[in-house]
């Protein structure tokens, strides 16, 4: 890797954002309360988040806010998940409508605890979003329903625009950044929804900064390509806290501008790649095939 994973390394220019509110964040917040809703925006307060709801564009996580995994890069709470809410569907549809959303994604806590992995879940949300706000695309980011296929065809038969599940990481540190997540049964869940034959986007993104090397990354690129992804963001890790994974490196702009063009030569319909992308990061955008990196 070239250095130590645990250097304590000053943030970059490049990685300073200014702190911005306004009306449409406290609309947002105060609608999300009402209605007991979370978002990954709020929650994770994500960089892109003003620019996301001016854009009409929000990523709810449903099944609570307790995951049954405990990965070392990510920011939600380990441990016992509370029960499965069944008016949730209804609320966030709601939340959706009364937001004006064009663009809706949807993601959740890994949910081991379940016997369908959440599946379910996902389509009571896809099926309420179309009866509520059809006129809405709709995006789900889903776990790797321990590669359960019957669970992930429930997901797909709901008919979202894109099957979104993240790598993370290349496959090489699995076992130190996402231990109780295997890197293959990833690359099948995504070969699986490329293969089934709906008209739907499959998109997956990975964090650099762990201390992957770009022989790896790019490697991971050809395994997501045959796998038949369409879709690919590309941002820099940021550990939520110090009891988290330690940043390896902070990746140079001009870097994640290579990487974009290396994904794009290798048939990416859309390549979303720069320090602050997210996942949802210009979701609706990438669908309409009109975004830039």
């Amino acid at each position: 890797m070239g250095r130590s994973e645990h250097t304590h390394q000053r943030k970059p220019d490049w990685l300073r954002i200014p702190v911005r509110g306004g009306r449409d964040l406290n609309k947002v917040k105060a609608l999300l309360k009402s209605l007991h809703l979370n978002t990954v925006c709020v929650e994770a307060n994500c960089p892109n988040r003003m620019e996301c709801f001016a854009s009409r564009t929000a990523t709810f996580m449903i099944l609570g806010s307790v995951c049954t995994r405990n990965c070392r890069f990510c920011n939600v709470s380990p441990g016992t998940p509370e029960p499965v809410d069944l008016e949730e569907p209804v609320r966030l549809a709601r939340a959706a409508r009364e937001l004006g959303l064009r663009h809706v994604v949807v993601t959740s806590v890994t949910r081991d605890d379940l016997p369908d992995g959440g599946a379910g879940h996902f389509a009571a949300v896809i099926r309420e979003l179309r009866t509520r706000l059809p006129e809405a695309s709709i995006e789900v980011l889903i776990p790797d329903f321990q590669g359960d296929p019957d669970a992930l065809a429930t997901v797909i038969e709901a008919g979202p625009e894109v099957i979104n599940h993240n790598v993370e990481t290349v496959p090489r540190l699995y076992s130190r950044v996402r231990p109780q997540a295997d890197y293959r049964r990833s690359l099948e869940l995504l070969k699986r929804a490329a293969d089934c034959g709906r008209p739907m986007a499959v998109k997956t993104g990975l964090m650099l900064g762990l201390g992957e090397t770009r022989e790896e990354v790019l490697e991971l690129f050809d395994d997501l390509r045959r796998a038949g992804c369409d879709f690919l963001t590309i941002g820099q890790y940021l550990a939520p806290s110090s009891d988290h994974y330690p940043v390896v490196e902070y990746v140079k702009p001009e870097v994640f501008d290579d990487y974009r063009k290396e994904a794009e030569q290798r048939g990416f319909r859309h390549v979303a790649s720069a320090p602050f992308v997210r996942s949802s990061y210009k979701a609706a955008e990438a669908l309409e095939g009109k975004a830039e990196a």
